[in-house]
């Protein structure tokens, strides 16, 4: 066995250990925003628009949604389908945009500050998944079944990055609400 692994495995005392070490860490770990993070993410106008942004985007996600799986299952509106997912893109855009100034007026970074570097790396495979499917309909690459599975991975992966951004905020509240104890 080799030095660094043998060295590896007595950190690993028990299983007990080691989840205490975690949680340990997790504490220590730096807050979400500093204090002055906090003031600038409070008083910039670009919060409420990525707050106005994000369940809009969410409404035409959902209605986007329902018209590519009827498109997919009766082959039936392909033209509202595809409109719905440019409407889609269009809003995935804005809000990209919107948020990495949100991002450079509270964090000094137009993307991937530490805080939400993650997010950011998942948001640009939703915005590489929503480009490939205009790529495909306006370059009139693939067929319609592929272009919505496409559509549809895209969307899947969207949910991902928004369920990031959703436990994102609530880490936000609960360390909100944590330094006010």
């Amino acid at each position: 066995m080799s030095e660094a692994r043998t060295a590896a495995l007595r950190g690993f005392r028990s299983g007990t250990d080691h989840r205490q070490n975690a949680r340990g860490l997790a504490r220590q770990a730096r807050p979400l925003y500093t204090p002055e993070e906090k003031q600038r993410r409070d008083t910039t106008s670009w919060t409420l628009v990525q707050g106005l942004l994000a369940p809009f985007q969410f409404l035409v996600f959902l209605v986007s949604l329902v018209l590519v799986v009827r498109c997919l299952l009766t082959g039936e509106g392909a033209f509202a389908a595809d409109l719905s997912v440019i409407a889609k893109t269009l809003t995935l855009y804005t809000i990209m945009v919107t948020g990495s100034i949100w991002e450079k007026v509270v964090f000094g970074k137009w993307l991937f500050a530490p805080a939400f570097f993650w997010e950011d790396v998942v948001s640009m495979l939703v915005i590489a998944l929503h480009t490939t499917y205009l790529v495909m309909l306006l370059g009139k690459v693939g067929t319609l079944e592929a272009r919505l599975t496409v559509a549809l991975a895209a969307y899947l992966t969207y949910v991902v990055n928004a369920a990031q951004f959703l436990l994102k905020l609530r880490a936000a509240r609960l360390q909100a609400t944590g330094a006010a104890a």
